[in-house]
């Protein structure tokens, strides 16, 4: 305002003044413009001066919240008015005009020149170290998948932070970046959160009986026949527990083999594994996983987890309903929401096998970015279980044979000394399971799987259908398991043991009739069959002779040699279709071997 009056006030002296000599006129014109425009350019320049530094303050961080954030849990925000008059007026609108001009101006300097303007972060005014926190944040929100997977990395190898600056991250990253930061293998764990409170138990109340309640929320009818068994064994038991806690007689009803069997432990825990064995097979179906989260069964399984920290078993079992749920897309949000991350990010670093390939098969799960293959239950990746920028040249599975499982089958030959002791000893001189440590350690571009099914050597405890136990019907069910998690599309070598041979061979032969699973018959490039009955094995004959005391189980009673006569032709078939592929010799004794021309060697 002062400047317009001092412009007006000069035009009206020139134009009321009397007019001068000729000779003196041109110069005092000349004064008077420069005074005028001298004037207006000074006026301008305070002005320009005045709105960059409150542009500059307004991109400014206050270092007093810097400092007292070190010293909390927390992230402060900058607040803005809500009173809408101050956003009225000609003033706060030219002003909001020039800074977005400012913007664009400091913008496209920066694409010119390279300048420090490049990042929102770049002015503020903090320590460099702190800067880079923020910085890493922005970068792991980018639209370049590469640029997201360098800052996860960056974020995972930070050695050099406050305690403080990993609770920022926790606290600002995405689902994306702490899953990420959950698979990589030095990640520190005060990336993570502590998982929020559990909401309370109703009165008169028990988690005992909170689980019996889930699992009868979910669907009853139309499910298939081993899911209805052990829901109904399950809710059966569950039933009778209940009504001995509250003052009632408690007996043998109902299937009380498994108690029997069970005696010396406490029945609610008892009822507990049955109840979370239901669970599994209903978690095995999308629309049943979306009732689980609904009613609650996120929380209740974290609290199952913590109250059973000394037993391996129902974690292990928690762990498999949890990896069934991260197979749906949807699902991955309340995942994470709820405090899961944090739990599995500290169990994949676990030095027992078995609890660190169940977190990470659930990890790898919720993981698309890195991960486009999906580990149904049963299938466990051994090697890499982390994130990695390793090429995988081919696949090698583990398939175990009657009664083994996916870890045991393959641990070091047990000796007088405890395992306990053995896990914490030099990986070199023992191991809990060879492919892990020696294998992967070896061949680092390999990926190494552990397949896992049922068996039972007889029929006393048979809580599925007959069929459902059968070489065939596991041989598909295998199959079509191990093709969703990419087996197939790269090279495969095949390790078996016992009865884990005739799935692998039932499998190839399964597949070369499916056009669909043609690329895993294309792909396969060795078979090492050990200790299996090609044959038929003397457990059957055995077993048949005293089988109505053994009631020996379907898994048995196919190993004996009766079932065994077309040998020859399934070993012409599978020659037949992996032909070209490989070259098939077999041994006369029970180990075989499908071996390579030396140009086919992978390693």
């Amino acid at each position: 305002m002062s400047l317009a009056a001092y412009c007006v006030i000069c035009c009206r002296r020139m134009g009321t003044s009397t007019p001068p000599p000729k000779s003196s006129t041109y110069w005092r014109d000349i004064r008077n413009i420069i005074k005028f425009t001298g004037s207006l350019i000074l006026g301008g320049s305070l002005f320009i001066t005045y709105e960059v530094l409150a542009l500059k303050k307004s991109l400014t961080l206050d270092t007093q919240v810097i400092e007292r954030e070190k010293m909390k849990s927390y992230i402060y925000v900058h607040t803005v008015s809500l009173d809408k008059t101050e956003n009225h007026g000609i003033t706060y609108q030219a002003r909001k005009e020039l800074h977005k001009a400012v913007r664009k101006v400091l913008a496209t300097s920066a694409r010119i020149f390279r300048g420090p303007f490049a990042d929102t972060f770049s002015t503020v005014d903090i320590e460099d170290h702190d800067c880079a926190v923020w910085l890493l944040l922005r970068k792991s929100r980018s639209d370049d998948r590469a640029a997201r997977l360098q800052a996860v990395q960056e974020m995972s190898e930070a050695r050099h932070w406050h305690d403080y600056q990993y609770r920022i991250i926790a606290q600002a990253c995405d689902m994306r970046t702490l899953t990420g930061l959950a698979r990589s293998k030095d990640s520190d764990l005060r990336f993570f959160l502590r998982p929020p409170p559990l909401p309370s138990l109703k009165e008169d109340s028990s988690t005992e009986e909170e689980l019996r309640h889930l699992l009868a929320s979910l669907p009853q009818t139309d499910l298939d026949e081993c899911i209805q068994c052990f829901t109904a064994l399950a809710l059966s038991e569950s039933s009778q527990s209940l009504a001995a806690q509250k003052g009632g007689l408690w007996c043998f009803g109902g299937n009380g083999l498994p108690y029997a069997e069970s005696f010396g432990e406490v029945p609610s825990a008892t009822v507990e594994m049955f109840c979370l064995e239901a669970l599994v097979k209903h978690s095995e179906i999308p629309t049943h996983c979306d009732k689980i989260e609904a009613n609650g069964g996120l929380q209740l399984l974290q609290r199952l987890y913590q109250l059973h920290k000394d037993c391996p078993k129902v974690q292990r079992n928690i762990m498999r309903i949890l990896g069934n749920m991260a197979l749906n897309e949807h699902l991955h949000s309340t995942i994470v929401r709820s405090g899961w991350v944090s739990i599995l990010a500290e169990a994949i670093k676990s030095q027992h096998v078995m609890e660190a390939s169940h977190a990470a098969r659930t990890l790898a799960n919720l993981d698309r970015e890195t991960v486009p293959d999906k580990y149904h239950d049963g299938v466990y990746v051994l090697h890499p279980q982390y994130r990695t920028s390793q090429p995988i040249k081919a696949d090698v599975l583990f398939i175990h044979g009657l009664m083994g499982a996916a870890f045991k089958t393959w641990r070091q030959q047990d000796n007088d000394q405890d395992l306990t002791e053995k896990v914490s000893e030099d990986e070199t001189k023992y191991t809990t399971c060879w492919p892990k440590s020696w294998l992967a350690r070896d061949c680092p571009a390999l990926r190494i799987i552990s397949v896992e099914y049922d068996t039972s050597l007889s029929d006393w405890r048979a809580r599925c259908p007959t069929e459902r136990k059968s070489i065939a019907f596991r041989s598909n069910e295998l199959l079509r398991k191990l093709r969703a998690a990419g087996v197939g599309d790269r090279p495969v070598v095949w390790v078996s043991h016992s009865m884990g041979g005739l799935l692998v061979k039932k499998m190839l032969l399964e597949a070369s009739k499916k056009p669909e699973m043609n690329t895993i018959i294309n792909n396969t490039r060795g078979i090492i069959f050990y200790s299996v009955p090609h044959h038929g094995s003397h457990l059957a004959e055995y077993s048949v002779n005293i089988r109505y005391l053994l009631f020996p189980s379907l898994e048995v009673k196919e190993l004996s040699k009766g079932l065994f006569l077309q040998e020859y032709e399934e070993k012409s078939r599978i020659s037949k279709e992996l032909r070209g592929n490989t070259y098939l010799l077999w041994l006369p004794g029970d180990i075989g071997w499908l071996l390579l021309p030396p140009e086919r060697w992978l390693f």
